[in-house]
């Protein structure tokens, strides 16, 4: 079931309506892209525009890149998978996959539960969420895999940075698809993408499993990131 249900605290109408969505398996990275991954791809063959090998503010090579537009994160994928030889496809996650891997079977507003806390991720721990503790925020990325895992592996879903989907933004889920994949409109050089997950610069409510942002595509921002999907091959009858 994606999306929020009236009663999760803080939750938006662009959250809604819950609905059933089927995804079919596919791969996802267990962390947010890091700065030294990102250095390597960005020294690969160009594909169809340049990428700063070092764009990130906050810097560690084991810190999520960071500053990075939809349009780089494009660039990254598509240099990865060119790589291979495009034996694998490397892209961005749908919005469904994002949030089916970020729930891992939940159906709490997190994947640890009903509410965070700053020993579960990095967000603005100065506010509260349904009665979570408050504390001295960091006010920067931390490395990959800091903080505890969901119950499928995956680190960072929550907090660290906003991560980029593959989908166009849209105000509600009226009309969104129901087989996992990215929705997407006929004019996709005016749209603004998705955002998920929420930040070290974000209240824990923007940090939920079912929260939803979005920004232009040529956006970089210091808090916004991304983790990659690979497509699985097709198996022969």
């Amino acid at each position: 079931m994606m999306g929020a249900l009236e009663q999760e605290p803080e939750s938006r109408d662009y959250e809604r309506p819950q609905h059933l969505v089927k995804v079919p398996q596919f791969l996802i990275g267990r962390y947010q892209v890091t700065q030294a991954q990102w250095k390597v791809v960005a020294g690969y063959e160009r594909i169809a525009q340049e990428l700063d090998p070092d764009p990130s503010n906050f810097k560690g090579n084991d810190h999520p890149v960071e500053q990075v537009s939809w349009d780089d994160a494009q660039e990254f994928c598509q240099r990865l998978s060119a790589k291979t030889g495009n034996k694998k496809k490397y892209c961005l996650p749908s919005e469904a996959q994002w949030e089916y891997a970020c729930r891992a079977g939940m159906t709490t507003p997190f994947h640890f539960g009903e509410t965070i806390t700053p020993e579960l991720a990095n967000y603005s721990t100065e506010a509260s969420y349904n009665g979570s503790p408050t504390s001295q925020a960091s006010r920067e990325t931390t490395d990959v895999g800091n903080f505890p895992a969901n119950d499928w592996g995956l680190c960072d879903m929550h907090g660290n940075v906003l991560e980029w989907c593959k989908d166009d933004w849209h105000d509600s889920y009226a009309g969104a698809p129901s087989d996992g994949s990215a929705w997407i409109e006929t004019d996709r050089t005016e749209a603004r993408k998705l955002l998920r997950g929420g930040s070290w610069n974000d209240y824990p409510r923007y940090c939920r499993s079912a929260y939803r942002n979005y920004d232009t595509r040529d956006g970089r921002l210091g808090n916004v990131g991304f983790r990659v999907c690979c497509v699985l091959p097709r198996l022969s009858s």
